[in-house]
């Protein structure tokens, strides 16, 4: 039991639900890392786009290696919370832009000639390596993503390193699984970004924890109560549209129709 308390904290139960929490915000985060990775390989010669994706997968896996060993680090940090909260925010608000212009966006992929990476590499490069650059690059964005989601459940570091890793098995085994999931009930998509609107919250108010720490508010925020509320809400939100969807048609099921889905899944098929 004192090697189970050292891994899950005092609280067993509670450590179990985080655990169950990680595993599918760290799935979320590999299924939308791969469907990048497909996005931006795809203005590459056929020949090329396997190539760079092997380049890209290897690259996922070393900086999601490479934030294992730095989590600990990273966590003392404190201005990265609230600068990995506004981060997520950022994701959830660009995903709901896209979605009130879904049908100007719906066609169009990565552009590649914004990044100021691949403007300054294409030339010395050439267009092949330059992808890879980028992809690498935003194989790092999405690593660091990685550790701020568990950060966001967790400040217990063995936690946060059951998520990292998590993250790493996730990019092989359990991506796939969401990707077929999200293609059914197509809806889980906006809940998904739902719930890293709500992480981005709890990672921003660390602000005020930090500042204010003896305030009221702070101390509901620090609360246990308040992180076992957003362990049961981001479970409970994943589970119950599901869930009514089977029973009673609510929210509708539908098989989607989203090419970037069948990109991603050869992506992670790959790795």
């Amino acid at each position: 039991m004192d090697f189970l308390h050292t891994i899950l904290g005092d609280d067993i139960q509670a450590g179990l639900l985080i655990i169950l929490n990680l595993i599918v915000i760290e799935s979320l985060l590999s299924v939308d890392n791969a469907a990048v990775l497909a996005t931006m390989v795809m203005d590459l010669p056929k020949s090329q786009r396997e190539k760079a994706l092997k380049y890209g997968i290897i690259g996922a896996y070393v900086f999601r290696g490479i934030c294992l060993f730095l989590a600990a680090w990273l966590v003392k940090i404190w201005w990265l919370k609230p600068l990995g909260g506004l981060y997520l925010l950022y994701l959830a608000f660009d995903y709901f832009r896209k979605k009130n212009n879904k049908g100007k966006e719906e066609e169009e992929q990565v552009d590649k000639s914004k990044s100021w990476i691949y403007r300054s590499t294409v030339g010395v490069m050439g267009t092949f390596w330059a992808t890879v650059a980028l992809v690498e690059v935003m194989d790092l964005a999405f690593s660091i993503d990685n550790v701020f989601a568990a950060v966001a459940f967790t400040d217990h570091i063995w936690l946060i390193y059951i998520g990292v890793f998590i993250g790493i098995l996730a990019m092989r085994f359990v991506a796939q699984a969401f990707v077929k999931l999200m293609e059914k009930f197509t809806f889980l998509e906006t809940v998904a970004f739902i719930v890293i609107g709500v992480l981005g919250i709890k990672l921003t108010s660390s602000l005020v924890t930090h500042f204010y720490p003896e305030s009221p508010i702070s101390h509901v925020i620090e609360g246990e109560k308040t992180d076992l509320f957003v362990s049961i809400f981001t479970v409970a939100i994943f589970i119950i549209p599901v869930l009514t969807s089977l029973l009673f048609n609510y929210p509708k099921k539908h098989k989607s129709d989203i090419i970037i889905s069948d990109d991603a899944e050869k992506v992670l098929d790959k790795s």
